[in-house]
């Protein structure tokens, strides 16, 4: 028994992260992408804020946007969230017109999301911000830098769900 706790003990040991201060070149970078995503979704959230919605329905929205007809169980999937937490958003997106769900016509069960004119009038607003944000810091760049900056935001992507992340935006990420 005690061979099993130290041969535990030193496994944990050698898998333990660098203490503080020895990974402080990534830091940096880590910083950046929060200042760089507080900033992204700043003005979104003001917006938002009017309607009393938060970032979940934001996402929601701009999914179903930009894929109409998208399955309630695909939104799941692209969201990693709770079944509990996308119905309650879900529902004051619904109440409020803002998407509609229709049942799937091969398959009964299915619930399939559409945007309404408000929710496309909404989602384009936000998109709208966001883009202007994106064309500014890309401006100055290369086309190879530009594709750089692609690779590095698919490399933070699990590895595991890139090629389904590639499938669903398509190829003009570059």
């Amino acid at each position: 028994m005690t061979d099993i706790i130290s041969e535990i003990a030193s496994l944990s040991k050698s898998e333990n992260p660098p203490p503080i201060g020895e990974n402080e070149h990534e830091a940096p970078l880590i910083e950046l992408l929060f200042f760089a995503y507080r900033d992204f979704v700043s003005e979104p959230d003001a917006v938002l804020e009017t309607y009393g919605f938060g970032r979940a329905h934001h996402r929601i929205l701009h999914f179903v946007n930009r894929h109409p007809g998208m399955r309630v169980a695909d939104l799941l999937d692209i969201l990693k969230i709770t079944k509990q937490s996308l119905a309650r958003v879900l529902k004051q997106l619904i109440d409020g017109d803002f998407i509609i769900q229709k049942t799937g016509d091969a398959d009964r069960r299915q619930r399939l999301l559409h945007t309404t004119d408000t929710g496309r009038a909404l989602a384009s607003r936000l998109l709208e911000v966001q883009t202007k944000r994106l064309r500014i810091a890309l401006a100055g760049l290369t086309p190879e830098c530009r594709a750089s900056a692609a690779a590095f935001l698919r490399g933070i992507i699990d590895a595991g769900e890139r090629e389904k992340v590639a499938r669903l935006i398509g190829s003009g990420v570059e």
